[in-house]
């Protein structure tokens, strides 16, 4: 039997990586924490710190 793969919501995601890059907790204790993967906690704060800036690109 397999397991079936969860999905996390993009709301969850961004919430837990910024809270990742605010540093006050620290990757493992964050991931603890939200029950997910460390490796896939620094995916989504990877995923952000490259990704912010075009937030402010469709705005002008």
């Amino acid at each position: 039997m397999s397991k079936k793969r969860r999905q996390y919501s993009p709301q969850f995601k961004s919430k837990v990586a910024i809270e990742a890059v605010q540093g006050v907790k620290t990757v493992p204790e964050l991931s603890s924490q939200h029950n997910v993967h460390p490796t896939l906690l620094n995916q989504w704060k990877r995923q952000l710190l490259e990704n912010a800036s075009h937030l402010f690109d469709a705005a002008q």
